[in-house]
């Protein structure tokens, strides 16, 4: 937090919006508008006090030095995008400051204390048999996935899970891969990186239009929340694309990215149950916990557990071990479990508050989707286009993504946002869905 501050006062001086000798907040009032530890604000002060940043003079404050010091660092394009929106409301991420960071400080150190000198070393591709067995039980329990601790192999989040399986399905002959007709455009990229053709399947009110797979190897699915639509599979499609399945010993991709984050009713369970011989299970820690950690997971048929395991060892050997080991202790002492449980609450309150705020300055609108996961999608009225709003928003220091960004298809469809409502830390909640609502009641632009 201490960081993040120092961060956010740096940038704030070097882009000129706290120009030179303006007076900042006491540590009292900032730790209070901020509502962290006035210990942690006194701290930054006196370390950007320090570097010349700040000045600080007894009884009369802290102010912005004359000059500022000049500054080593160049500014990737990517970190002037990120610096340049004062509010992030894209879809994607969980809010990193609810990482919990001592509950994995104390499971790091248990997990070192405990662990065989013989982890440190190259260990099995698969992963840590600490992490799969406690994921075989978690993924059980959680999310009704029949999974052996054999049956799991841990990778570098699903980026690395899914070009592994990829990689295994075109060296084994498989030639087109089907992908619903929103997601991410990566998941096309890696199809194609790894030498297949890519089809798509419609998405209705009642998620993939599976009936329509046809001549395809294997088709990547997003079943308890649709991406971004935000629909979860119906029933009869869920036995349909198994039925798929099985007719054609095809194979089910389940891209189970946020399946713990249900609020009207408990999740539904993963497609994986009823066919695990035909259904590959990826999970990751990437919206539970972060996705800096780099922890996903693949639960296999067991024809696929050598070949991906192999793909696994000439990728990167295996994944962090300390991150494993780590992760497999917060499991095991109930820390993680407990963590989800918070995340799910504070993840509801926040959709509620975004929908209730919407209804209350924006009742035209409507927000499409079940009560599920870390975004939304915000139809926007006649007159509204998706690239209108979003340069709007722009203007007016606010990321937003419209859902042509996620489009994989020529079917039209009426303009809408994908709102992440579960990126912007807590204190920068209210803010951002002030900033999203401002947006949203400025007229459209004639032509």
């Amino acid at each position: 937090m201490r960081a993040a501050l120092e961060n956010a006062l740096r940038e704030a001086v070097r882009t000129g919006r706290l120009p030179p000798a303006a007076r900042l907040p006491s540590s009292r009032a900032l730790s209070e508008d901020l509502q962290i530890a006035r210990n942690t604000v006194a701290e930054a002060y006196a370390q950007l006090v320090g570097e010349g940043w700040l000045v600080a003079k007894q009884g009369s404050g802290t102010h912005v030095a004359g000059q500022v010091p000049a500054t080593r660092q160049v500014a990737s394009p990517a970190a002037a995008e990120v610096t340049r929106f004062r509010y992030d409301l894209r879809a994607g991420s969980p809010d990193l400051s609810s990482f919990p960071r001592s509950e994995w400080l104390s499971a790091a150190r248990r997990a070192l204390v405990g662990a065989p000198a013989e982890a440190f070393g190259y260990t099995d591709p698969r992963g840590r048999p600490e992490l799969r067995a406690a994921l075989a039980g978690y993924l059980a329990r959680a999310r009704g996935v029949r999974a052996a601790p054999e049956r799991i192999v841990i990778c570098s989040g699903f980026t690395q899970s899914f070009g592994l399986l990829c990689q295994v399905l075109r060296a084994r002959g498989a030639t087109s891969l089907t992908t619903e007709a929103y997601g991410l455009s990566s998941n096309h990229d890696t199809v194609t990186a790894a030498g297949m053709g890519v089809q798509t399947l419609r998405v209705d009110e009642r998620g993939a239009l599976v009936e329509e797979l046809t001549y395809t190897d294997a088709a990547l699915l997003t079943p308890a929340h649709q991406f971004p639509l935000g629909q979860a599979l119906a029933a009869a499609r869920r036995t349909q694309v198994i039925q798929w399945a099985v007719a054609t010993a095809g194979l089910v991709i389940e891209d189970d990215y946020d399946g713990e984050f249900r609020y009207d009713r408990q999740p539904v369970g993963a497609l994986q149950s009823l066919a695990p011989e035909h259904v590959v299970y990826a999970g990751t820690a990437s919206k539970t916990l972060a996705p800096g950690l780099r922890l996903g997971w693949l639960v296999l048929p067991a024809h696929l557990i050598d070949d991906v395991a192999a793909a696994k060892a000439a990728a990167d050997r295996h994944t962090s071990v300390l991150d494993q080991l780590t992760l497999a202790e917060l499991i095991s002492c109930g820390g993680y479990d407990r963590h989800v449980r918070r995340r799910r609450l504070a993840y509801r309150r926040r959709r509620d508050r975004f929908v209730a705020e919407l209804h209350r300055h924006a009742p035209q609108l409507r927000v499409l989707g079940i009560a599920a996961g870390l975004h939304a999608l915000l139809q926007l009225p006649q007159g509204h286009t998706e690239n209108e709003v979003v340069a709007r928003a722009a203007r007016r220091g606010l990321a937003i993504e419209g859902l042509n960004a996620y489009r994989h298809t020529d079917q039209p469809h009426q303009p809408a946002l994908v709102i992440g409502y579960a990126s912007p830390p807590d204190h920068a909640f209210t803010g951002a869905l002030a900033r999203l609502v401002a947006v949203l009641d400025d007229p459209p632009r004639p032509g």
